[in-house]
């Protein structure tokens, strides 16, 4: 596992051991239901509850033997519990209380990343609103587009963000679900309704067909929104790294008080937690293809999902979870250089405006394709000799023919692009 990203509260779900606890719970959940069937003694069970504990060490020391790890912690609580522990595990197969158990914790491990993407959310939401009229320029393959707001840019990851909390809450949706259906599902030993009792008890849903596991698709769905979240955080914090490259330098990662740059440079303040944030985004994507390739096993079931979930399941959790509580730090403590940003929409002498000249010749009764034609050439030949294009273009006489001066000068105003700013956030509710 990834302990030195793990947070407290991820950590207890997926902590050493962690199953343990998750599979006794199971467990003692279906020996009550059967219990309440008079298909388990209530003096057993009463001992069975007053007895029943794991001790990891003590599973640990039998598994190296039997080689199961299923059958060692049985073995462990039974030792624990006595003659009642025979009442334990009736009609089960393995995977009935490993599968259910998993799916406990991935429950759990869902809940809390939905928590921490509704901070990181609320986070977004702060900055947005306090940069909703902060102007910039767009970029369009890397070139200077037309100006917008640097608050827009954040309106549209809270729009996505948005997304990412409703996809997740149907990915946990998916694997909530627990089964207790016996070596191939068919129930022979123990009954639908023994199932539905025990998923009920633990606050699953009942899988409407299994086999001896639940379905992969499940877990694979699960993995998969972990990925299209990280793929999220991975696509903010490169626009963040652009934005704080030297030549750029619109905006800048929070840098703490004798924090390091360079051990070479002393100068440096570099965007580390983001270019760490894009990076592991990769991690979060081959689990998620590993996960994927779980789902077709041979016929009822076999092992090859096993060892890979073991890996890929803690890890991606917990690593997500750092990740969102990171650019969570990163966007609450974002440094925004609203003078770097005036400087850089004036670096192409007013070009951004082109459109803007464009459609005013349209209306005035231009033809397009010519207007296109006098304005591209009025726009390369400023840029190319540094000239302002309000100039050049005032001084075209083919557009005055169609343009006054003062309707120029008035193509220019920059509070034209942030007529529906308020529109857009409205819809997001802001």
């Amino acid at each position: 596992m990834l302990d030195r990203y793990t947070h407290p509260d991820m950590g207890r779900l997926w902590q050493d051991g962690y199953e343990y606890e998750r599979w006794l719970e199971v467990e003692l959940a279906v020996a009550e239901v059967m219990t309440k069937r008079g298909e388990i003694p209530h003096e057993a069970m009463e001992e069975i509850r007053a007895k029943a504990k794991v001790n990891p060490s003590r599973v640990l020391e039998i598994e190296k033997v039997v080689r199961h790890d299923l059958i060692a912690f049985l073995q462990a609580v039974v030792e624990e519990i006595g003659e009642a522990g025979k009442f334990l595990h009736l009609g089960l197969t393995s995977s009935d209380v490993k599968d259910t158990a998993l799916s406990l914790v991935l429950r759990d491990s869902g809940r809390l990343l939905k928590r921490d993407l509704g901070t990181f959310r609320d986070a977004l939401v702060i900055r947005a609103l306090e940069s909703k009229y902060t102007v910039m320029v767009g970029r369009s393959h890397g070139i200077h587009a037309e100006p917008l707001t640097f608050g827009l840019k954040l309106a549209l990851w809270v729009a996505e963000i948005d997304r990412q909390i409703e996809r997740l809450g149907q990915a946990i949706a998916s694997v909530s679900v627990g089964k207790i259906s016996g070596a191939v599902g068919t129930y022979a030993n123990v009954a639908p309704e023994v199932e539905e009792a025990v998923c009920s008890h633990l606050g699953l849903e009942t899988a409407l067909v299994s086999n001896q596991i639940l379905q992969r698709d499940r877990h694979a769905h699960f993995m998969t929104t972990l990925a299209l979240i990280g793929g999220s955080l991975e696509k903010i914090s490169t626009e963040i790294r652009n934005l704080q490259r030297t030549d750029i330098l619109e905006v800048e990662e929070p840098f703490a008080e004798g924090q390091k740059g360079s051990s070479a440079m002393p100068h440096k303040r570099n965007p580390i937690v983001c270019e760490q944030v894009a990076g592991m985004s990769r991690l979060l994507r081959g689990n998620a293809l590993a996960a994927m390739e779980n789902i077709a096993l041979w016929h009822e079931r076999d092992m090859t999902h096993s060892s890979v979930e073991r890996v890929i399941l803690p890890d991606s959790c917990i690593l997500l979870d750092h990740m969102l509580r990171q650019m969570t730090r990163v966007i609450s403590g974002l440094k925004i250089r609203e003078d770097q940003m005036k400087r850089n929409l004036q670096k192409t002498f007013g070009l951004t405006s082109s459109q803007r000249v464009l459609l005013a010749l349209v209306e005035h009764g231009c033809m397009r394709e010519e207007a296109y034609a006098w304005v591209q050439q009025d726009a390369f030949h400023a840029w190319d000799k540094g000239l302002d294009f309000i100039e050049v273009v005032t001084g075209d006489a083919r557009i005055i023919n169609y343009l006054t001066k003062e309707e120029i000068q008035g193509l220019f105003d920059l509070k034209y692009h942030l007529g529906h700013v308020d529109d857009i956030f409205k819809r997001l509710g802001l």
